[in-house]
């Protein structure tokens, strides 16, 4: 019974993360950008290359690690960088939504873990800051 719910929460907590990260920015491109949606909806499908860093990690994929502050593209210093992307005009702002609702899904992501999993990899900061909240 035990392992049953452990596959069905992580089968959910994939569901989610794959809704966020696919099914959100279609959302927010037909919302927001109606003229250009199309184009809107594929940068934001481009900013998924900011995973590529995910490869610099040993093991690439572990399910219980927080992307948040592992990644170098996941840094604290990286999310300041795509804020300030809002800041330009056009495609440079898209990328930069793009980006951040990427680190938001992934922040999502982190919490799930954090209240589901015994154990898990989550930098300090981000640990702080989840154990104030919950």
């Amino acid at each position: 019974m035990y392992l049953r719910a452990k596959i069905d929460h992580h089968i959910m907590q994939s569901i989610v993360h794959y809704i966020l990260h696919f099914f959100f920015p279609l959302m927010v491109a037909k919302h927001f950008f109606k003229e250009n949606w199309t184009r809107a909806y594929l940068l934001f499908l481009m900013t998924m290359m900011v995973d590529l860093d995910h490869l610099l990690a040993q093991p690439i994929f572990q399910s219980n690690r927080c992307s948040i502050c592992f990644h170098p593209l996941h840094s604290l210093y990286a999310i300041a960088l795509f804020t300030a992307l809002l800041l330009f005009k056009k495609d440079i702002r898209v990328i930069g939504l793009g980006l951040l609702m990427h680190m938001a899904t992934d922040f999502i992501d982190c919490i799930i873990t954090f209240k589901s999993q015994a154990t898990y990899v989550i930098d300090d900061r981000v640990l702080s800051l989840l154990k104030s909240v919950f």
